[in-house]
């Protein structure tokens, strides 16, 4: 009878759902290699299912332990009651718990922040960048304060007032000043940090350029499993898209009814001058990706259809961060940070900081956009023949 009231309780349900959820993302996961080159990608390494299967087991070996030691001093309590002896003292017990738990943990959360507290994000290299550092630095320190205050007090407070029967437990049903203290200042204090975000991510999303700046307009279009990066020609605007024109030699769909497309350059490697305003169009072209540049404090979702838009200006060139991290291969990378197929680990891309004069240099070995073989599908040549055909003619008459 007990156990099919085992098998029928919802526990075995929750056990089985936590089962599925923890199976499902270890499928899903997939570790990102580092970049090789600038061309290739190392496949992911294998998941250790033996390793895997070990802490599950792991895990559950110790509910059990203390399901039976539960059990145990369980067992021991109704003795105890049945030979009219004194039982446990179960409040002191837990009031002692709780002041080893403050006491571990804390130490835990010492350790934590001493030797974890450097994996964080690299320096910031764009200049929205040092501002959300800013922010995640104080909001970070806001919050250990609080969590330092709350944490002693609240288990000080289970142990020094835990249960006795030589005392009675004072009854508080309500007080306004307290309601006032906990309510307007988290308020105050909250409103401080998203007045300053708000302001930060304006600047991020607003979709003109002010006085004196012009930014830089480069597509970057996420498909199963790479990204297309599109420049600007020499008349520096981009040309529409269509996603209906999109075929194996125009992938990105571009319109070529429009002037403006004709002169546009595509890239394998996303370069950018440093310290130029620039504002990267964000496409997807079949589920959602994210383009992630963690140097820069960039990410955002690529979405199909819903163009999005990221501004910032790059600070640090990649030979400066190359000295500064020591370190001779030290490349910006932009990586996507959705988990969109199971070749995600490959939408990884070079992404380098140059100088103006670099940066100029560098375009001009760009190739077009616009291929020959692009040209003999749009039937481009044949027109651009007929065209001088006719001015040639034109000139013998005159």
């Amino acid at each position: 009878m007990g156990f099919k009231k085992l098998i029928d309780s919802k526990k075995i349900l929750s056990l089985f759902a936590g089962f599925m959820l923890l199976g499902t993302n270890l499928l899903m996961a997939q570790g990102t290699s580092p970049l090789v080159g600038t061309e290739g990608t190392t496949p992911p390494p294998p998941t250790d299912w033996l390793s895997v299967g070990y802490y599950v087991l792991l895990f559950l070996v110790l509910c059990f332990v203390v399901a039976i030691i539960g059990k145990i001093l369980k067992v021991y309590d109704l003795t105890q009651q049945i030979q009219n002896k004194k039982i446990i003292n179960w409040n002191n017990i837990m009031g002692i718990v709780c002041i080893l738990f403050l006491v571990f943990g804390g130490y835990g959360a010492y350790w934590s922040i001493t030797e974890q507290g450097s994996m964080t994000l690299p320096e910031a290299a764009s200049l929205h960048g040092v501002k959300i550092d800013d922010m995640f630095l104080t909001t970070t320190i806001i919050i250990m304060i609080v969590f330092v205050i709350t944490q002693i007090l609240l288990f000080w407070f289970l142990f020094r007032y835990r249960g006795s029967d030589k005392r009675k437990a004072y009854y508080l049903p309500h007080n306004n000043t307290i309601e006032k203290v906990w309510t307007i200042i988290p308020a105050i204090v909250l409103t401080v940090l998203v007045i300053f975000g708000f302001f930060t991510w304006q600047e991020i999303t607003n979709s003109t350029d002010g006085k004196g700046e012009s930014s830089i307009n480069i597509d970057v279009t996420g498909h199963q499993f790479a990204w297309e990066f599109r420049y600007p020609g020499a008349d520096g605007k981009l040309g529409k898209k269509n996603y209906t024109l999109t075929d194996p030699l125009n992938i990105l769909g571009v319109d070529f009814k429009d002037k403006n497309s004709f002169d546009d350059l595509k890239a394998d490697t996303l370069v950018l001058p440093v310290n130029k305003l620039i504002r990267l169009n964000i496409f997807a072209q079949d589920v959602i990706h994210s383009v992630y540049m963690p140097h820069f404090r960039v990410q955002l979702n690529a979405v199909p259809g819903l163009p999005t838009f990221f501004r910032f200006t790059p600070t640090i060139t990649t030979e400066e961060m190359r000295r500064k991290t020591d370190n001779p291969k030290f490349e910006y990378l932009l990586y996507c940070n959705k988990i969109c197929g199971v070749s995600h680990y490959n939408m990884q891309k070079v992404v380098r900081v140059v100088t103006e004069g670099e940066y100029n240099d560098w375009l001009a070995r760009q190739k077009p956009y616009l291929t020959d073989g692009l040209k003999k599908e749009l039937k481009l040549t044949e027109t651009n023949e007929k065209k001088n055909l006719s001015q040639n003619r034109l000139a013998l008459n005159n």
